[in-house]
């Protein structure tokens, strides 16, 4: 009986796991983001849907003003961060904690920017007088873009905890060896990775709806 059990496990251990195993498999803290990405996610569809019915209801006119041309600027600004801390799975691997840091430091850095420009934007928006109050034009346009604004800068604070890590593992041959063997590190790499492209894309997909509509 014990060479039949044995034989049906080998027998399963070669078949691909399922989706079922996968999940348990993956971590806590991985399951976690995801199911907070994925509330993320219906926030803003709801937002976005609440915006074109909006829209389409006031009968007004679009493209009245043009959009600010720094949300454009701030959409390259994004996709350049978002390649820049893509790299950093690879410097990881290499054991190359300085090269990291760096990667981080300039992913930290492009945020800012791309904040920093999100703001211009908004005092471009009451140049032109699109005013907060104005339901179809105005609340639905500056609570999209700062929501999101809001939810990049929870990106950007555990960004930097993890960075602030990176530079002190890398002043040192042992706390390096500890980092870089550390699973908890790799995972925490691994989530910003994924949180960042997530915001990233959800911008894109914001603005290009911005673009449609507004």
């Amino acid at each position: 009986m014990n060479s039949d059990k044995e034989r049906k496990d080998k027998v399963g251990a070669g078949r691909p796991a399922s989706t079922f195993q996968r999940i348990e498999r993956m971590p806590s803290l991985l399951m976690m983001l995801y199911l907070g990405l994925g509330g993320i996610t219906v926030l803003f569809v709801a937002l976005v849907a609440a915006y074109a019915k909006m829209r389409y209801d006031s009968n007004s006119p679009t493209e009245l003003y043009p959009l600010p041309r720094t949300f454009s600027l701030s959409t390259i600004v994004l996709l350049i961060s978002s390649y820049v801390i893509s790299q950093a799975k690879r410097l990881y691997q290499q054991d190359d904690l300085a090269n990291l840091a760096r990667c981080l430091g300039a992913t930290l850095l492009l945020s800012c920017v791309f904040a920093g420009l999100q703001l211009l934007g908004w005092r471009e928006l009451l140049q032109h007088g699109v005013a907060m109050d104005e339901l179809a034009s105005g609340t639905f346009l500056y609570l999209i873009s700062g929501l999101h604004v809001a939810h990049l800068l929870g990106g950007m604070l555990f960004l930097l905890a993890l960075l602030l890590r990176t530079i002190h593992a890398s002043r040192d041959g042992v706390r390096t060896l500890v980092f870089i063997r550390n699973p908890y590190r790799r995972l925490q790499l691994h989530m910003i990775t994924i949180y960042w492209h997530f915001i990233d894309v959800l911008w894109v997909v914001l603005f290009a709806t911005f673009l449609f509509l507004y």
